[in-house]
């Protein structure tokens, strides 16, 4: 008898234990759900008007209560990690043109949401304005002058192909020295300082071209392709997850001054993260338009 009675007390503890458990399981699951849906993981390139952008949406995404990781990357693991998920976002893709290798591989797990920079960006051989050479096909008359040496940035990025196939097309002399964005604004400041010639792989938006008197040699053969636009992608998966976030970044529009003004509170000396805080607080209306 006694057996007996304690059965149905231990069937009780135990229906009880298994209730608290599975409670408990079924809330961490659901916190570890709202987890993932809340952190937003955004891969950017080491260019300037990139850790611009990428960090104004951190700011403006962790107001909204998203928590946000960044991840810096050359460009092609970029889009293996938004292709696989392991990346959310990119900002800063250059399409149709410059990353058109990387979006045919990878666009049937990707969203377009279209381009955010109001102006005409482009990508091109560039060189100070006292350089007497106008276009790309003099350069080879003038290879001693430039050590027959176009400097480039990181080997992954797109403008980086884009040259190889402009220097097959106008059957140039020269190499292209590989580094950074950085590397090649030092090799820039260096040169344009002491009056001596340079041509590097450049780029508009930049605010390069505010600071230095530039000009992009011609292209007759259009090496470098037309115009482009700066386009946000995003993985399909979290499209789906994130509707939201998508609405909002297929808002954000910016024109050169706008664009310009950013970058130039970073090369004032502000870390991305305070430049952003403050063009946000001077922008606030503009930055309201996109969260509407």
């Amino acid at each position: 008898m006694l057996k007996i009675g304690k059965w149905p007390k231990m069937s009780t503890i135990t229906l009880s234990i298994l209730l608290i458990v599975t409670l408990v399981v079924g809330c961490g699951k659901q916190q570890g759900d709202q987890d993932v849906k809340s952190t937003v993981k955004i891969g950017y390139i080491n260019w300037q008007e990139d850790i611009a952008v990428t960090y104004l949406w951190q700011e403006i995404l962790k107001e909204k209560g998203y928590q946000v990781e960044l991840l810096n990357v050359d460009v092609a693991p970029l889009f293996v990690g938004l292709n696989k998920g392991d990346l959310d976002i990119f900002l800063d893709s250059w399409l149709p043109i410059t990353q058109q290798a990387y979006w045919e591989k990878y666009k049937d797990k990707l969203d377009d949401y279209g381009s955010w920079y109001q102006g005409e960006a482009k990508i091109g051989l560039v060189v100070p304005k006292y350089v007497s050479i106008n276009s790309i096909d003099q350069l080879n008359d003038k290879k001693n002058n430039f050590d027959g040496r176009i400097i480039g940035i990181d080997p992954g990025a797109g403008i980086m192909k884009t040259t190889d196939k402009a220097i097959k097309d106008y059957n140039l002399n020269y190499e292209i020295a590989q580094g950074s964005e950085a590397a090649m604004l030092v090799a820039l400041d260096k040169a344009y300082k002491e009056n001596k010639w340079i041509v590097i792989t450049g780029w508009s938006p930049h605010w390069m071209f505010s600071k230095y008197e530039l000009k992009y040699l011609s292209d007759p053969k259009k090496a470098f392709g037309e115009a482009e636009g700066l386009h946000i992608l995003a993985n399909k998966d979290f499209s789906q997850k994130q509707p939201a976030i998508g609405v909002m970044l297929k808002k954000f529009k910016l024109n050169d001054h706008q664009v310009g003004s950013l970058e130039s509170l970073m090369n004032q000396g502000l870390l991305p993260q305070d430049a952003a805080k403050k063009w946000i607080q001077d922008n606030k209306s503009l930055v309201n338009s996109w969260l509407d």
